[in-house]
């Protein structure tokens, strides 16, 4: 027997549709490359994506061929994701900041047919199109994109019903072989932009002004801004990544709600302590793609902002964890709101977690004990795009290549990707937690931790710091600050200055070129043990 409630399909043209029907005003605004604004709204974005799927059926497209876009964070580019979907077809949205060999490769392997890009993007797009197989129709965003969605009627019907076709398509980062490609579906995508709003996750609403510092490429923006037409939220976009204008933005557009990786919100800290200026009506800071300093969060949270780490990746959407507010929050001191916060939160409802061995037993959520975390969900990846083998296991665990352990009450505490854990003396070494009790020393900017091979523990930490502007801090400064944080085999072999730290095109340290960089590196001890 089945149930008697109406069958309504969950695919992202809903989402438009209603921020149309009930907030149409609410605007979109979009801080160009130069630092000029323009705005728009959401029922503007619904009438020209109907135009735009109107566009890309006269140039050939159906349903299931997949649009690319090379684009920064803008207007133009939104509507590219809903026009797209909307009419059956799959957005594909690439990260311009890989090498271009490796967006040659991910267009060749997702068999785009038309190629979006802004002219920021012009020169790759040049670099890269002999080479490009299958794309028909290279189209930049300033060479008349805009008469050719004007010159359509938006008089349209959004194209399919089963909820589960493919929607977008996001390649992972690549850091180590090619990227892959993960096909989210109408409902997942759905799904998660219900789940997001929860109040402990972004927390958005119609009085939210909320301001993704991700690229739209990174895992669709994390999925902003699919829960803000959810429930018309004022959107902002910032194409250029300028430190000084990203904050004006913040302030002058009254923006509410942030996200970002730390070190861009390390970037504003700074300026703001160089400028003393604040950030405006920001109430609450969301914060993942790697863990945030104790230091960082303590600032918002003396700031009046609320703050909360989120854990996900690609795979699953990308959120699966949120910070929660226990009962008895406001009674918390500081420090114990700090501790609390230090975590990457619990599962969203929609997201099933544990640890597991190297055996793949399941371990306790005892706060203690450290596996490899897993993870299941209606957003959740099940196959790579064109992989034959299945990317999880016989019931539906998906491995997210972390070590975490979990508390009692479900806090996940990441203590590192499986990759870049220290194995010293047979213990585990996170180097997350080397870096983020480093950058809560004085005039310590950025730091990065990475293992190498030391004849009697296997692996020993070297740390890797660039210094704030006008610092002089020591690596005894920095050794002493460790020692009252972690335990005496965790301290570093040796610290080294360097001026700049490798990020991917995501904003993670790129520990794979710093592996590659000090591969035969001698420790400082073992050479003078030789002599």
């Amino acid at each position: 027997m089945l149930g008697r409630m109406q069958d309504w399909p969950l695919r992202t043209t809903r989402l438009i549709d209603h921020a149309e029907k009930w907030l149409s005003h609410r605007e979109i605004v979009t801080c160009a490359l130069d630092g000029t604004i323009t705005r728009s709204n959401w029922g503007a974005l619904a009438q020209d994506s109907r135009r735009l799927a109107r566009v890309l059926e006269k140039l050939g497209i159906r349903p299931g061929d997949r649009v690319a876009t090379l684009a920064r964070n803008h207007y133009r580019h939104l509507l590219s994701w809903f026009g797209t979907m909307g009419m059956g077809g799959v957005i594909h949205t690439i990260n311009w900041r890989l090498f271009d060999e490796q967006i040659a490769y991910i267009v060749n392997h997702a068999e785009d047919r038309v190629l979006l890009y802004d002219a920021a993007s012009a020169d790759i797009v040049e670099r890269i199109r002999p080479v490009l197989s299958s794309v028909e129709h290279f189209i930049c965003y300033e060479e008349g994109f805009d008469a050719m969605v004007a010159g359509e009627s938006d008089d349209y019907r959004w194209v399919g019903e089963n909820e589960r076709d493919p929607a977008m398509l996001c390649y992972t980062s690549g850091t180590t072989g090619n990227p892959k490609g993960v096909l989210y579906e109408h409902r997942s995508t759905v799904l998660h932009a219900i789940s997001m709003n929860q109040p402990e996750a972004f927390n958005l609403s119609q009085r939210s002004t909320a301001l993704p510092f991700i690229p739209l490429f990174h895992a669709a923006g994390w999925g902003v801004p699919f829960g803000c037409a959810a429930v018309g939220a004022r959107l902002v976009l910032s194409a250029t990544t300028d430190v000084p204008t990203m904050h004006r933005v913040i302030v002058d557009e009254n923006v509410t709600h942030a996200a970002g990786v730390p070190t861009i919100w390390n970037a504003l800290l700074q300026h703001i302590d160089a400028t003393g200026g604040s950030f405006g009506k920001l109430r609450q800071v969301n914060v993942g793609g790697s863990a945030a300093p104790p230091a960082m969060i303590g600032r918002f949270l003396d700031m009046g902002i609320d703050f909360s780490h989120m854990w996900g990746m690609t795979e699953i959407s990308p959120i699966g964890s949120a910070c929660i507010r226990p009962e008895g929050w406001e009674e918390m001191g500081r420090e114990e709101k700090i501790d609390h916060l230090r975590c990457q939160g619990q599962a969203l409802f929609g997201a099933e977690i544990r640890i597991v061995d190297e055996a793949g037993a399941t371990l306790p959520h005892d706060g203690k004990t450290s596996g490899y975390l897993q993870i299941r969900g209606p957003w959740v990846v099940h196959t790579y795009f064109k992989a034959e083998k299945p990317a999880v296991d016989a019931e539906g665990w998906f491995d997210t290549g972390d070590i975490a352990f979990i508390r009692p009450d479900g806090r996940i505490q990441l203590t590192d990707r499986a990759k870049d854990v220290i194995k010293s003396g047979g213990e585990w070494i996170s180097s997350v937690d080397l870096e983020n009790h480093a950058m809560g020393c004085a005039g310590v900017a950025e730091a990065a931790a990475i293992g190498l091979p030391h004849p009697r523990w296997d692996e020993r930490p070297l740390l890797l710091v660039v210094r704030k502007p006008g610092s002089d801090v020591t690596d005894e400064a920095i050794h002493d600050h460790l020692a009252r944080h972690v335990a005496r085999w965790w301290l570093p072999e040796e610290i080294i200055f360097v001026d700049e730290l490798p990020h991917t095109g995501t904003g993670k340290l790129h520990k794979t070129v710093l592996r590659d960089q000090f591969r035969g590196y001698v420790f400082k001890s073992l050479r003078v043990a030789e002599d």
